[in-house]
């Protein structure tokens, strides 16, 4: 495993489990913490409600439960003795109301100590007198029952009456709750919607912004919406202006040094090699001149930011032949190991700048005294094109600091020049294929670098690939 993923994993491991958990987009943090407020609300305006309405309706059936007593009593007391038996029976028919005789030896099961309830019985003792009883069970008859005398001074005199369970508790007590259900999901629906209003313009910015990074210059956002919102996107829309207007600025001005400062150099190595010194001046005067027109080309390589060539089929093997060859017939050892066909959508004129930049940098820090490989291979649907050099190599500490333009490994290799452009030079065009750049270690010491390029079908005509042959050949 690479090292990048590494720190992910442990960056992930030293996060808490409640930050990992929440959501991290604007989106959803706003409408969480807005469904949060309202759950809180509903909750707060639920109890109000039943702190506001439990009294009135405790009120309301306890006047019902002492109408019920009183109206029995009276209808016992005044009823024939021979009728009572009758009375009752009619009462239990007609109005689901049961009396018995009280004892001292009933089994009782007393009400829920509850808020309604203690209300309730406060309310009815009140009127009835503190000798009133209640239970939900009267030995195995479940109901509310009340206890009531013919003969307030009487104890023995004693009866108790059953009302219906559902003449005391609310049959829809719990119905508000669907209400309040239905009104909640309303406000969740309509804060998602004014979220998603601010945070979808966010997004769009977001991929412009992204598109901006990679070099390509994003459509003009739209200036609506809230104002903050149409700030941000009017700022946005500016600063790509401007930006693109540098980028002109820029390209006019490379132009200009690109004329300006080769040809002075054209004309002074043109005036050393015609001066007659003696050859090894000449030479090393030669040298200084090719070192600083190597250098002024990659600022301007550098300088020129993102390639804006189209992408075309291109035959890596073909590619790799013509580009080495020319130092071939400079007397440098390039070995290459290569398929007979490698066809892949790229950029050619910048992957070859790409390849020349990294078989520069072996032989400037490798020398020319061993051969460089050059190795061309397909791997997990990616063409891969790998400069092996014998040189002194870079620390796995230091590889992503090399990426860097104008960084330079002078401890590890020496008596070097350059301006430290070259490997951040093959970044930004591996980054325009989509693809990357690995630096590694190389058995037996050296470095390998290796441009590896997306070879599956793509949109845009990206990369692509064609092989007929993937068996390897070895060129000497």
């Amino acid at each position: 495993m690479t090292e990048a993923p590494l720190r992910t994993l442990e960056r992930a491991a030293r996060t808490p489990l409640a930050a990992r958990l929440l959501p991290h987009t604007l989106l959803w943090q706003t409408f969480l913490l807005v469904a949060l407020l309202l759950i809180v609300a509903l909750g707060a305006w639920s109890q109000i409600f039943r702190y506001v309405q439990e009294p009135a309706r405790a009120r309301d059936v306890a006047q019902m439960v002492v109408s019920v007593v009183n109206l029995t009593r009276t209808a016992l007391i005044n009823a024939d003795i021979d009728r009572r038996v009758d009375l009752l029976i009619d009462m239990a028919a007609l109005e689901g109301i049961r009396i018995y005789p009280a004892e001292q030896s009933d089994e009782l099961e007393p009400l829920p100590d509850t808020r309604p309830h203690r209300l309730l019985v406060n309310d009815v003792r009140r009127q009835l007198g503190e000798h009133t009883r209640f239970a939900t069970r009267w030995k195995t008859l479940n109901g509310f029952w009340v206890s009531f005398r013919l003969d307030p001074e009487d104890a023995n005199d004693e009866y108790w009456v059953m009302l219906p369970p559902e003449r005391i508790e609310n049959p829809d007590s719990f119905g508000w709750l669907g209400w309040g259900g239905g009104a909640l999901l309303a406000a969740l629906l309509g804060a998602f919607l004014i979220v998603s209003r601010v945070s979808a313009p966010l997004r769009q910015l977001a991929r412009a912004a992204r598109q901006l990074g990679s070099g390509v210059t994003p459509p003009p956002q739209e200036e609506s919406g809230p104002q903050e919102i149409a700030v941000v996107a009017r700022a946005f829309n500016q600063m790509t202006s401007d930006l693109a207007r540098m980028d002109a600025d820029r390209a006019l001005i490379l132009a200009g040094v690109s004329h300006d400062l080769r040809t002075p150099l054209a004309r002074l190595r043109l005036g050393i090699e015609m001066s007659g010194a003696p050859d090894d001046d000449v030479a090393a005067m030669v040298t200084d001149i090719e070192e600083m027109d190597r250098i002024i080309g990659q600022f301007l390589d550098f300088g020129r930011g993102t390639p804006q060539e189209a992408f075309a089929l291109l035959d890596l093997v073909t590619l790799c032949r013509e580009v080495s060859d020319p130092y071939r017939l400079r007397g440098v050892d390039i070995r290459l190991s290569t398929p007979d066909h490698l066809v892949v959508a790229v950029r050619a004129l910048s992957l070859r700048r790409a390849l020349a930049n990294l078989i520069d940098n072996a032989l400037r820090y490798a020398g020319d005294e061993c051969p460089l490989d050059i190795v061309v291979s397909v791997s997990d649907d990616e063409a891969c094109i790998e400069v092996a050099d014998r040189g002194p190599g870079i620390p796995e500490t230091e590889v992503e600091r090399m990426r860097q333009p104008f960084t330079r490994l002078e401890k590890a290799r020496s008596n070097t020049k350059g301006a430290g452009l070259g490997l951040a030079i093959v970044e930004r065009i591996m980054a325009s294929h989509h693809g990357r750049l690995e630096l590694l270690p190389r058995t037996g010491g050296g470095l390998r670098a290796i441009l590896c390029l997306p070879a599956g079908a793509s949109d845009g005509g990206r990369d692509r690939i064609n092989q007929s042959d993937l068996g390897f050949g070895h060129e000497p």
